[in-house]
Parts: structure tokens; sequence; C-alpha cells
């Protein structure tokens, strides 16, 4: 062998056994079992929850928001509306959403929201824990997803 490949071989071997190391701390996985997989639907609908239709998508550049909103024991969410479609998961406490139109959906940890859009209503937690729930805004690119009522 040559002075010129000595080094390089030596600098092979090396990345082998580095490379073969690493891959032995790596963790190994499992393709999961199909029967082991569970997916539960926890709503679908073409209304929201107070019986209207939904709208049709906005124009334009599709934009997706994921809120985590946590909604403090006792509290009143001031009078708004949403654009956009949206839905939701109420992840923990309770929720009490009022329209102004006089209509009202009673939420518990688990219980899912198709919300109303371009409808004024405001959010009520009468627990004494936090109310946490996790909601899907599709809307366009730069549109507001909530409206505060003037």
């Amino acid at each position: 062998m040559t002075k010129r490949t000595l080094p390089l071989i030596t600098t092979l071997i090396i990345a082998l056994l580095l490379s073969s190391a690493c891959a032995k701390n790596q963790p190994s996985f499992q393709n999961a079992d199909t029967r082991d997989v569970v997916s539960r639907q926890l709503v679908k609908s073409t209304h929201s929850w107070d019986g209207q239709p939904l709208p049709a998508y906005p124009q334009g550049q599709a934009e997706i928001t994921i809120l985590r909103i946590s909604i403090p024991p006792k509290a009143k969410l001031v009078t708004h509306k949403h654009t956009v479609i949206n839905a939701g998961v109420l992840i923990s406490g309770e929720l009490i959403v009022n329209t102004v139109e006089g209509k009202t959906l009673y939420l518990k940890a688990g219980d899912p929201i198709i919300e109303v859009v371009n409808t004024l209503h405001h959010g009520i937690n009468p627990g004494d824990a936090p109310a946490d729930i996790i909601v899907f805004y599709a809307g366009s690119e730069g549109m507001p997803v909530t409206v505060v009522e003037p």
C-alpha cells in the first residue's frame, strides 16, 4: 500500500466502526399490527353545532391554524365570531357556548365541537378547573380566525 491510501483506509474503517456503533444505539421500532391501531371518529358533519350549514372554504392559499386555548375557572370569554371553519376537542374541564341568538351547547372533557362560523357567541367555563380546548381552523393565508365584537 502507498502512504496515500493508508490514511484513507484507516479513515474508512473508523467511519464504518462509528456508524456501526451509532446504529446499535438507535431504538428499534416494529410495525404495529393494524389490529392494535384504534381510530375513532369523534365528529363528522356539514353543519356547525347550532345546525347551520358550513360555508364553502375561502379562496386563496390554504392556511391551517391550531390553537390550544385554556379558559380559567368561572371565566366568560368576550363575544366574538370565527371567520373560518373550525373544529375542536375539549380536552379538560367543561365549557358552555352561547350564541347571541340564544342557542347553547354544553361540553365536557372529550367532547368534540364543530364551531359556528360568522355567528356571534361566547364561551363560559362554569367549572372549578381550567377548560382546555384544542381548535383547528381551516382558512386562507392572512385571514383572521377570530374577530371580537366591537
